[in-house]
């Protein structure tokens, strides 16, 4: 059974990834009907033939009349008191306009607020530039404003700026002992701590448990590292008063309620652009400094003023995340069950987290019980201000609960000695324990972990690989298998993100645009709601093209982060076509002679029920609709336009997943190969197979990165030392095996049983390949306890286990 699939298969070719398609009916908990029309089809992404022939336009695409361009002087130390900033000899190179200091720009800023900002958080400060003091390699201290970006480069080297050093806090372990602080008035450097259940609740289950298992696991920063960096025109009109930005961002509503805040100006004044972005991944879910800096020169130079920010800036001062530790325990009964367990939880956020690192970072322990029965839990999570960059979001950026729990079941599974799947089995929630809360209150409901777990693992072999790997020790060859099953909470219900809106518009020659928010980032919003509208109304696909991202024509909506577009825009096109598709019906029952309930309206055609020959076309029905008002049935307004505004009921709607990995380590360079990678996922009904398998392979890709290769260091004086893809490793093509993908379908409590899908593949990819490697090197009596697994880091737990005598190796 090693290497095949025990279910029928399909094979999808991607430039980077080969996808290996098993699909399952037999795991299925509601079988859906045939899809009537084209959502639930793997038809072609729309944008590819403007994407894939260089015909897209980003915002480095964009030139206005006079436009300048932007270039941040930077700090080269991590803590330093600023002194004089000398740019008179920058300010006599020919090409340059300005050159703005925190006392220049900073006091011009009116408000720096983020929809995400909930009330009763604590504090962040985020000045645009640097104020008395650097607090990051990279700190943007000055912005100088040229006719060029060459010349506001030569121009920012001219800068002259003092910096008398100060001791940097660049542990953020031990950041809230230090005598040093970040920021003046933050007290141990605490960015903010929450606590569910006290820690000492819980011991007297653990004093009496069978079997207690504890662990300390460390997680490296990383980043998003999206293909077009960010970037911004913002233009400013001294005329009628108005901001216009062009920018890469997931939300360009957000960017214009901030830009409005910001500037002090009536949000209808600010018209924010975003045509195609190339990947955001939660780096470009908010403006951060940089960007806020830009929009406040634009309006003090009355002109457009461009910002494109380079590989070496995005490395080094664009944002981190996953930068964490945590202490976690768990409690077992004689039949390895779960009774309790705990996280006591640190993150570093750096020098400006953005947004409120609690956000998210409350979540981590929130879920650390996962898709596990666990009677009893405890959790506690502190935030650390640290001299290094800040912390962002960043798919799934509650990952790291994933990491804590199945890194430390697996942990388990050695120590009480059963295998892994099989304590996986004995603890999982199942489809009868649903509805169900969690023990920190969260509810749990229409989710499948033990369904995707029994189908990766079939997927796999499970048991045939066992017995591969038991002859490979014999022949001196390491072979591993680990996995993760986690459930991801998606179309969260915050304030902010829990309406989205549609405009649906037929044209009089039957075509049909429909206006939605955007956010598109490479997640084929396009096509996604293209096929929506198309079965929504009932009309062909081919009538149908979509405007988004233009804040001027578009209804307000959250744009793209925490999984939700999918859901969401979903509800927007169905509580928009509705009623629209009634008045069609009504249109061409009261021309045809009959009643609406006898009006079939398929692929843009109105057809009476058992008379086809009796027929009008979508572009007649318009026709009619703009033109012949006089034709019209009673009560239909003329025009077929119309507006819609979907609000979730729910807190949250559930996804979850398994992740199947197999590697062999060679503990003679440390090298780890991934050999199969295997995903079941339960997303729900999918609007695009092809588009949901592409974002999994992704987020998996991305996972699978910060498990072996991605590592945003810094040296012991905190310079980073990885600010060019020489030293920020990323995995390639050649690195990833083929990725294999099953579904399950349990049906969501949203719009068109659909969930989300987006950030997935990120959360369980990482724990699945350490798990791997962990189970590879159990002959050595090796336990994981830091990231990334690089083949040094391979290297030295051999080399200290040998040394320490331990396994049986």
């Amino acid at each position: 059974m090693n290497g095949e699939l025990p279910h029928d298969t399909f094979t999808i070719v991607y430039p980077h990834v080969i996808l290996r398609v098993a699909t399952s009916t037999a795991m299925t908990r509601t079988q859906a009907p045939p899809a009537t029309g084209v959502v639930g089809t793997s038809v072609p992404r729309i944008e590819d033939l403007r994407l894939v022939t260089g015909a897209g336009t980003f915002v480095d695409d964009v030139t206005r009349p006079g436009m300048v361009h932007a270039c941040f002087v930077r700090s080269p130390l991590p803590r330093a008191r600023i002194g004089s900033v000398d740019a008179s000899a920058a300010l006599q190179l020919d090409g340059v306009f300005a050159v703005y200091t925190a006392a220049e720009l900073n006091t011009v800023a009116h408000q720096i607020s983020y929809a995400l900002d909930m009330p009763g958080m604590p504090p962040v400060p985020r000045p645009p530039l640097a104020e008395e003091e650097v607090r990051f390699v990279g700190d943007p201290v000055a912005l100088v404003v040229a006719a060029d970006r060459y010349i506001a480069e030569d121009a920012a080297e001219l800068v002259e700026v003092e910096y008398e050093p100060l001791e940097p806090v660049l542990d953020y372990v031990t950041a809230d002992t230090s005598p040093h602080l970040v920021h003046a008035g933050f007290a141990g450097n605490s960015a903010g701590e929450m606590a569910g259940r006290p820690a000492s609740d819980l011991d007297p289950i653990f004093d009496s448990a069978a079997h207690v298992v504890q662990q300390q696991i460390f997680q490296q920063a990383y980043l998003p590292v999206p293909m077009e960096t960010r970037g911004l025109v913002a233009e400013w009109s001294a005329s009628t008063a108005e901001m216009t930005v062009w920018i890469s961002t997931q939300s360009p509503h957000e960017v214009r309620g901030f830009c409005a805040r910001l500037l002090g100006i009536d949000e209808h004044r600010v018209r924010v652009v975003a045509r195609d972005t190339g990947g955001g991944f939660g780096l470009k879910v908010a403006p951060l400094r940089e960007e806020i800096c830009v929009q406040l020169a634009a309006r003090k130079l009355g002109t457009a003023v461009k910002w494109i920010e380079d590989r070496q800036e995005n490395l080094m001062s664009s944002g981190m995340a996953r930068h964490e530790h945590a202490d976690v325990r768990m409690a077992f009964d004689a039949e390895a069950r779960i009774l309790a367990a705990g996280m006591d939880h640190v993150q570093n956020v750096g020098a400006y987290p953005t947004p409120s690192p609690l956000t998210a970072g409350v979540v981590v322990g929130m879920l650390f019980p996962g898709p596990y029965r666990v009677p009893d839990a405890s959790f506690s999570v502190k935030f650390h201000y640290s001299n290094t960059v800040g912390r962002l979001a960043y798919r799934g950026p509650w990952q790291f609960e994933s990491v804590a729990r199945e890194v430390l079941l697996d942990h388990a599974a050695r120590r009480i000695g059963i295998d892994p799947v099989e304590l996986r089995r004995r603890n999982m929630i199942r489809r009868e324990d649903l509805p169900a809360f969690n023990p920190h209150g969260m509810p749990l409901d229409h989710i499948s972990p033990l369904e995707t777990l029994e189908q990766a693992v079939a997927m796999l072999g499970y048991e045939d690989f066992r017995e591969e790997q038991k002859r490979a020790r014999t022949e001196g060859r390491y072979l591993g298998v680990g996995t993760c099953t986690y459930v991801e909470p998606t179309t969260g219900g915050t304030s902010f993100h829990s309406t989205e809106g549609a405009t649906i518009r037929i044209e009089p020659t039957g075509k049909v645009n429909v206006y939605v928010a955007g956010g598109s980032a490479g997640n084929s919003l396009e096509t996604t709601v293209v096929q929506l509208t198309a079965d929504a109304l009932g009309v062909a696909m081919a009538d149908v093209r979509t405007i988004q991202g233009d804040t001027a024509i578009t209804p307000f909506g959250a744009g793209t982060g925490g999984s939700r577009s999918g859901s969401m825009t979903a509800g927007a096109i169905a509580e928009t076509a509705r009623g629209l598709r009634e008045r069609i019906v009504a249109i061409a029952a009261h021309r045809l002679g009959t009643v609406p309930d006898e009006i079939d309206f398929v692929n843009s055609i109105a057809s009476v029920r058992n008379a086809p020959d009796k027929s009008l076309s979508l572009a007649e029905i318009a026709d009619i609709a703009y033109f012949q008002g006089e034709a019209l049935p009673p009560g239909v307004p003329p025009g077929l336009e119309a507006s819609g505004r979907y609000r979730t009921p729910h807190m949250m709607i559930w996804a979850n997943a398994t992740h199947v990995c197999t590697c062999e380590v060679d503990v003679e360079t440390g090298k780890v190969s991934l050999l199969r990678y295997i995903v079941s996922e339960d997303c729900g009904k999918m609007i695009n197979p092809a588009v949901v398998e592409g974002q999994i392979c992704g987020g998996t890709v991305q996972g699978i990165g910060g498990a072996l290769y991605e590592h945003l260091a810094y040296d012991d004086s905190g310079n980073p030392v990885a600010t060019t893809f020489m030293d920020y490793l990323l995995p390639t093509a050649s690195e990833i095996p083929v990725i294999e993908i099953g579904h399950v379908d349990t049906p969501s409590p949203g719009p068109g049983n659909f969930k989300g899908v987006g950030e997935g593949g990120a959360i369980g990819a990482t724990p699945a390949v350490l798990n791997a490697v962990a189970d590879a090197l159990a002959p050595f009596g090796i336990e994981l306890s830091q990231l990334p697994l690089s083949p040094s880091a391979v290297l030295r737990m051999i080399d200290e286990a040998r040394a320490a005598g331990k396994g049986t190796e």
